[in-house]
């Protein structure tokens, strides 16, 4: 794991990302947690604990800059990505987990449990039958659905302030053609990844 330290505290800086100490020994566990349950959970293609820091971790962490406020729901989190990772960073945020795989709920439960987070809840769910007792500030989505799909989905989980965070590859060309909203496009750098990755994000439209 020291390479694999090593290389995440590179990255960080790259990111501009002042992250240390107990957060980066977090991140480094549960990189180990998805080794350790990838063959029983099949939580993930990526099976090299280095080639995760980046493709997982880092790509995770090329967000943090535009979480908006308090309350986050990641929607198909999956192995807890991008949710676990910028949970451990924001410890000030409260997080919520959703994904309708309950294999996978279980292991992002139990990486919750061994990683202490306080701030983070997981729910076995589908996102459109949803309804949680408090919008969210922020919603974000990682490979989930075309961005039309998205917003159907996702539109009745933000408060009246919300922002719609999607990440994806290459810049959707044609999905954002078909999107009936206001959008604007982040290119993101992800250190050790080479591929294309950007961020696309919607304000909930205000009324009144």
């Amino acid at each position: 794991m020291d390479v694999c330290r090593e290389k995440l505290e590179q990255g960080l800086r790259a990111l501009s990302l002042e992250i240390g100490g107990e957060r980066i020994d977090a991140l480094l566990n549960f990189v180990k947690l998805i080794v350790k349950w990838n063959k029983a959970y099949n939580l993930t293609a990526v099976r090299d604990p280095l080639e995760m820091v980046s493709l997982h971790i880092l790509d995770s962490l090329a967000i943090l800059p535009y979480l908006h406020g308090s309350r986050v729901a990641d929607i198909g989190t999956g192995a807890g990505l991008p949710g676990i990772p910028l949970a451990i960073c924001r410890p000030d945020c409260h997080f919520t987990l959703v994904d309708s795989n309950s294999k996978k709920t279980r292991f992002v439960q139990q990486a919750v449990l061994e990683l202490k987070l306080k701030n983070v809840e997981v729910v076995h769910s589908r996102v459109e039958l949803l309804e949680p007792a408090e919008l969210f500030s922020t919603v974000l989505c990682r490979a989930f659905a075309s961005m039309p799909d998205i917003l159907q989905l996702t539109g009745h989980l933000l408060a009246e302030d919300g922002v719609l965070l999607a990440m994806k590859g290459q810049q959707p060309e044609q999905e954002l053609i078909d999107l009936a909203a206001t959008y604007s496009v982040i290119s993101l750098t992800v250190p050790g990844i080479d591929a294309e990755r950007c961020l696309i994000r919607l304000e909930k439209p205000k009324h009144g």
